[in-house]
């Protein structure tokens, strides 16, 4: 396989069409080496357009996915950022190199140790994987200025809402299949937030977090 034409079809003709036009973000993922933080068994899969398989029956978003939410998070360099669900730790490196520290959490352990081992040999050194459940977030360490959850949740997390600072964003994917929408919030005070709407998409579900019941009386 070569590399490189492999990682500029990825960027051209998946990632770029896909409203991904930050220039930033595009040079990001032409250097962030994503093929290191798939398994070795996948390898050949490192730039398809699907969600690579990892240890213990996760996956990888796509890399278009990713793309997008990067982009959408607008991450400044004075900046500290919270992800839940590290998966590989390619999310956490992406948003390390644009962030000044991230910290992912992750519930499955050897999943976490895969992450972190990844992030260690890429020399990041501004993210820190933590293994448990992020649904409530990281309180003893906010307020976070971006929250990024790399999956699914039925509806927006109001504990985390509450561990962002004043302008701070959260970007996630809510719903439930067919119909999910990746959405930015922005808290804008203590009582007030704004929600963007950003694309429709369907991704694997993150753990921990509440599903609304499916019976009405």
């Amino acid at each position: 396989m070569n590399v490189e034409q492999a990682r500029f079809n990825m960027i051209e003709q998946q990632i770029r069409p896909w409203d991904v036009l930050d220039s930033a973000v595009l040079s990001l993922l032409a250097v962030v080496r994503r093929e290191d933080f798939v398994p070795a068994e996948h390898r050949a899969l490192a730039f398809s357009d699907i969600e690579v398989p990892l240890p213990e029956g996760e996956r990888m978003l796509c890399p278009r996915v990713e793309a997008r939410l990067l982009q959408e998070a607008q991450v400044q360099r004075h900046e500290k950022v919270l992800e839940i669900g590290a998966g590989s730790g390619f999310m956490a490196a992406l948003l390390a190199h644009r962030a000044q520290s991230v910290v992912t959490m992750e519930d499955k352990p050897a999943l976490a140790r895969f992450a972190r081992e990844n992030l260690q040999r890429a020399g990041i050194v501004n993210a820190t994987v933590r293994e448990g459940n992020g649904a409530a977030g990281l309180a003893a360490e906010g307020p976070f200025d971006v929250m990024v959850l790399s999956g699914s949740v039925a509806q927006m997390p109001k504990a985390l809402l509450q561990q962002l600072k004043p302008g701070g964003r959260l970007i996630a994917v809510v719903g439930n299949e067919p119909v999910m929408r990746a959405v930015r919030v922005t808290r804008l005070s203590d009582a007030a937030s704004q929600t963007k709407e950003l694309f429709d998409t369907v991704q694997p579900r993150l753990r921990g977090f509440d599903e609304p019941s499916r019976f009405s009386f």
